[in-house]
């Protein structure tokens, strides 16, 4: 199987587009071919291909070199039994058989939303789960049915440690908040809880550029720099002991209150294709009706916005609302395609030929 090769974390002047359609055929074609089920390859590269045209390609389609190894090295279940081990009116803890994530967290945000539109808040825990692509996707369901989305998930890998220790003990943690608006695009805050993701480490050794400082220390506390040592530093958390303490916590609430891995327990999938990773999220939907009236809030959503666009800016800077560049890249992308680097298409053209698939 080819290797992963690092994405952009934006469009490069010498990428690649397709429709979306067309990519979405392409990865469901080869993860049927490595045996996923036809319906829930349809399903995950339908996500995956979303990842990319939101800008997050960090999670999109350079991904599936990736998870086509660990499903042909059994490493995730092609035919899981995903099942509510705890069914409670507002919350529930799904088993996801070590399935697909994509097909895990697709389960956890239906059911959640099932539970917010009874209840008025539905709080759904996940363990046995895999990556599943970047957290705002999963935040951002609930709003199909005009709810507030939140998400929380451990990291696939290990990258940060503890706030003065060594130890890698700490994933990079991510936290996404959905907010429906009106005029407005929905208020989408995606964010990791390390100053840099892990995968823009990898794509600075892959341009061969220098970290910044500020993004990894080594292990004596020192600048790290120098990507292709990365692997023997620490990710920084954001804002110091701030950023330790929210990775902690979301830790807790999404690995150790499920009965996901967590700490030492984490499984680095980038290293490992066998291992079950038992990786944990949570998803919660709120029912903003059960506040006050959906318009008026929508209404609200918007004059905020309003306000913060319409506030004085510093020389030279502009004021962005999280998920406006997002919702900006989706428009673009469903227009003139989904850009896709030189090295991922190359990658892409190696498992069409692999696969005795039609290349893209």
């Amino acid at each position: 199987m080819t290797p992963v090769v690092a994405a952009r974390s934006g469009p490069r002047e010498d990428a690649e587009r397709f429709p979306i359609p067309h990519l979405e055929a392409f990865v469901a074609t080869i993860l049927t071919a490595a045996e996923l089920p036809p319906a829930d390859a349809q399903t995950v590269a339908r996500l995956m291909v979303s990842a990319d045209a939101r800008g997050a390609d960090g999670h999109g389609v350079f991904r599936l070199p990736q998870y086509v190894q660990r499903i042909q090295a059994g490493g995730i279940n092609r035919h899981p039994q995903m099942r509510l081990v705890q069914d409670h009116p507002a919350t529930a803890l799904l088993d996801g058989d070590n399935g697909m994530g994509h097909l895990v967290m697709s389960r956890a945000a239906a059911v959640a939303m099932e539970k917010s539109a009874s209840t008025g808040i539905g709080w759904v825990g996940v363990r046995y789960s895999n990556h599943a692509g970047p957290a705002a996707m999963y935040a951002a369901m609930p709003l199909e049915k005009n709810m507030i989305g939140l998400y929380l998930a451990i990291g696939n890998a290990n990258h940060m440690a503890p706030w003065g220790g060594t130890e890698l003990l700490l994933s990079t943690n991510p936290i996404a908040i959905a907010v429906p608006a009106g005029t407005h695009p929905p208020v989408i805050l995606d964010m990791a809880t390390s100053v840099a993701a892990f995968g823009k480490v990898k794509r600075k050794l892959q341009d061969g550029e220098p970290l910044p400082l500020g993004w990894m220390i080594d292990g004596m506390g020192q600048p790290l720099t120098d990507p292709a040592h990365a692997h023997d530093g620490s990710l920084l958390p954001i804002g110091g002991p701030k950023g330790y303490g929210l990775a902690l916590m979301i830790g807790l609430l999404a690995g150790t209150l499920n009965g996901a891995a967590f700490g030492r327990e984490v499984v680095d999938f980038n290293a490992d294709s066998h291992s079950i990773t038992n990786t944990g999220h949570c998803v919660v939907a709120i029912d903003v009706a059960r506040f006050m009236d959906l318009d008026a809030f929508k209404a609200a959503v918007d004059a905020v916005c309003e306000q913060i666009h319409g506030s004085p800016t510093l020389p030279g800077a502009e004021i962005r609302i999280p998920g406006e560049h997002s919702a900006a890249l989706v428009a673009e992308s469903r227009e003139l395609g989904v850009p896709l680097a030189p090295a991922v298409v190359r990658q892409l053209e190696l498992m069409a030929a692999e696969f005795g698939v039609n290349p893209l």
